[in-house]
């Protein structure tokens, strides 16, 4: 019981931080061109100073050997819920413009905007490292496989990439740079200098804050008079909220993974639909009003699965 009424405690706090971000857009206080400011800052600044700090803090090089394993857990976690959301859109028989739009919202989860904010709150620091791995896990899954099923779903052709530039276009991001250099500095037995592990410090605990604002206004844009259950959206939901976490504590399971790391593995994968849908179905031209109703609508409803999930592992 203590575990569910501090995540319900904590969704409370998160729900009430993104309150401030649907305000600011109901007063206008807050446009699409800040919006696209909070993005840049989070996601180039933000997260990867928070990558820095927290790693370096909480993981040590005994832990890191320990990696390996892990991440093989999370990819097939990934892999078979994947497969799960392919086979319940063609039962569904969902048209082409939603079918890869269903998978890929089903598939994968928001450990950036979401993920960081909930595991913050309730694992703290400590929770971070194995977030972290999550994320690895589950942005290299969405460039590759995520971004083909909606490009399959668009009407649009994507650029081709070769496989060095898809590669690149991965290992270049912020956040794996900041993953990266804390993973090499750990190796080497390096330390931030006071300095800058102050500064690192006070730029990263704007993260939680400011993505939830991000997230809020997110619900601002799309109207909560505008969330319907769409045909797929429930089994959606089903997917992404209840049954991604249950296959994730079976390869944990499968694995020997405990503790803190399988607990935050398990919140992670029960999180809502990875907030880059809607900007892909955009640009391809598949269902972009389908991806963002399908995205709201699992970020509230994660408030409600969430606590229950911490009630059942404790």
């Amino acid at each position: 019981m203590a575990g569910f009424l501090n995540a319900a405690s904590a969704c409370l706090v998160l729900m009430l931080l993104m309150g401030v971000g649907y305000l600011m857009g109901r007063l206008g206080w807050m446009t699409a061109a800040e919006k696209k400011f909070l993005n840049k800052y989070i996601v180039n600044i933000a997260v990867p100073a928070n990558c820095v700090i927290s790693l370096l803090k909480n993981l040590n090089r005994e832990e890191l050997a320990q990696a390996v394993p892990q991440l093989i857990a999370v990819l097939l976690g990934l892999a078979a819920t994947l497969l799960l959301s392919m086979g319940t859109a063609t039962l569904l028989r969902l048209p082409r413009n939603r079918w890869g739009v269903f998978v890929a919202m089903g598939g994968m989860s928001n450990t950036l905007f979401v993920g960081l904010p909930i595991c913050m709150q309730l694992f703290g620091d400590p929770g971070v490292p194995y977030l972290m791995l999550y994320y690895l896990c589950g942005i290299s899954t969405f460039q590759s496989v995520g971004v083909l099923l909606i490009q399959h779903a668009g009407n649009q052709d994507a650029p081709k990439m070769s496989v060095g530039g898809f590669i690149r276009n991965i290992v270049t991001r912020p956040p794996i740079l900041g993953v990266a250099a804390a993973l090499v500095m750990l190796s080497l037995g390096l330390e931030l200098p006071e300095t800058l592990r102050s500064f690192g410090q006070y730029i990263a605990n704007s993260v939680v804050s400011l993505a939830l604002i991000y997230c809020g206004f997110i619900l601002y844009e799309v109207g909560l008079r505008n969330l319907k259950l769409l045909r797929g959206l429930p089994a959606m939901l089903v997917i992404r909220l209840a049954v991604a976490p249950v296959i994730c504590w079976g390869f944990c399971q499968l694995f020997q993974i405990g503790g803190i790391t399988r607990d935050v593995f398990l919140v992670e994968s029960a999180l809502p639909v990875i907030s880059q849908v809607p900007v892909m179905a955009g640009a391809f031209g598949a269902d972009e009003e389908y991806a963002a109703i399908g995205t709201c609508l699992s970020i509230l409803c994660c408030f409600v699965s969430l606590p229950v999930l911490m009630l059942v592992i404790g």
